[in-house]
């Protein structure tokens, strides 16, 4: 998690309070953590 916040920029506490069953973290937030552990989001539009 020090890894995280240190590459994300964001504290360590306000990582695990975002992040926990409660938490509501911004969609920001899950962009940082999402790309610090090397991955992608990705959104593709589904036809109907």
């Amino acid at each position: 998690m020090s890894q995280i916040a240190r590459e994300t920029g964001l504290g360590r506490e306000s990582l695990y309070k975002a992040l926990s069953p409660g938490g509501n973290p911004e969609f920001a937030t899950i962009l940082k953590v999402v790309r610090a552990l090397g991955l992608k989001f990705h959104v593709e539009a589904v036809a109907h």
